[in-house]
């Protein structure tokens, strides 16, 4: 074995186990490209669930949310620096405590068994009433066990966790979700500095400093070092519309808040945005990367490059320098037969941007 080749796979391992990041000292966090997870919490539909809802899909929707991931703390464990949580409000409790599909479709597994969802706080689910397997009934539970993870952990480098606040229309069993308000944004604030601890979280205020705005200083890439942000995360919400403006209301350049926003470049609290088409986007995400900006993209998307085994939309991701790269797929599926895998060489995660880290 030649030794360059040794040596790199010698310092993947060393990364992969102690979980110590190999970057240069002086390299900041817009410099680095990682690979993560697209709804990380998200189990597989029951099988049972599964073939009764086949039945009645007419437009052939139900493969697009055929997949599934291992926990958390393992995807974290694997390397993997992106994850995604969809977070329900429930400020009385009870609302998504019975999946309607259950009144349909009899099963052995029994949901919820500790009641959890019965209880006032955010929840974790990727469609109310369908597909409602997941990890952590939680955010609560989820953020204890990030906390936990990373506290082992402590040389981690930053993870970047997009989170989406659910609401919207009744689905067809009724069930409308909660919608969310200027207190509700400011409870999902407080739950994640009292579960998480805000010494852990990198915020807009820390990006900012001592620039007018945001967005100033991110077009001056005042972001931190990697090796200053070891241990902690970073928050971005998605959502481009209503729930973004109410969330930046009364926090200009999101003063005092502890998520970063999907809002338009160049207005001022822009800094992370989601570019999610890296084929169709990739001259503009370049361009966005080099001027300081976080973009998040993906991968693959509804399980259709997995199943024709297609590379070239994460090959077009790779390039794009984009530095937040989502995927269902660091495993082939076990739920279809596929060989499609994603990730950088040697089976790592991280890397250097190739055009920021340039």
């Amino acid at each position: 074995m030649k030794k360059g080749i040794f040596l790199s796979i010698c310092l993947c391992c060393f990364h992969m186990f102690s979980g110590q990041s190999l970057f240069p000292d002086d390299v900041k966090m817009n410099e680095i490209q990682v690979i993560g997870s697209h709804n990380s919490y998200k189990k597989a539909i029951l099988p049972e669930v599964y073939r009764f809802l086949a039945q009645k899909d007419t437009l052939n929707a139900l493969p697009k949310i055929q997949y599934e991931h291992i926990p958390i703390p393992e995807q974290l464990d694997l390397g993997l620096r992106n994850l995604e949580i969809d977070v329900y409000a429930d400020q009385k409790g009870g609302k998504y405590a019975h999946p309607k599909i259950l009144d349909l479709v009899k099963t052995a597994e029994s949901f919820d068994p500790e009641g959890k969802m019965k209880r006032p706080g955010y929840k974790i689910i990727h469609i109310t009433d369908i597909d409602y397997q997941t990890w952590y009934y939680t955010l609560e539970d989820c953020l204890k066990d990030l906390k936990k993870w990373s506290d082992q952990h402590p040389d981690h480098d930053p993870v970047f966790i997009t989170l989406e606040p659910k609401d919207g229309k009744a689905n067809q069993f009724g069930t409308e979700p909660e919608h969310y308000t200027s207190k509700l944004f400011d409870d999902l604030d407080d739950e994640l500095k009292k579960y998480l601890g805000k010494d852990k979280i990198i915020t807009p205020d820390d990006i900012r400093g001592s620039y007018k705005t945001l967005n100033e200083a991110v077009v001056h890439k005042n972001w931190p070092k990697v090796k200053d942000v070891k241990g902690k995360f970073l928050f971005v919400m998605d959502n481009n519309g209503e729930n973004r403006d109410l969330y930046v209301k009364e926090h200009p350049s999101l003063k005092g808040r502890m998520i970063f926003t999907n809002s338009a470049p160049g207005t001022p609290e822009s800094a992370v945005l989601f570019m999610n088409e890296p084929k169709k986007d990739a001259v503009a995400i370049k361009d966005l990367v080099r001027k300081g900006y976080l973009i998040r993209t993906r991968a693959d998307a509804d399980t259709m490059e997995a199943r024709s085994e297609d590379y070239a939309r994460f090959d077009k991701a790779k390039e794009s320098g984009a530095q937040i790269i989502t995927t269902d797929y660091y495993y082939p599926s076990k739920l279809f037969k596929s060989n499609y895998k994603v990730s950088f060489e040697n089976n790592t995660y991280e890397r250097m941007n190739p055009i920021a880290g340039k």
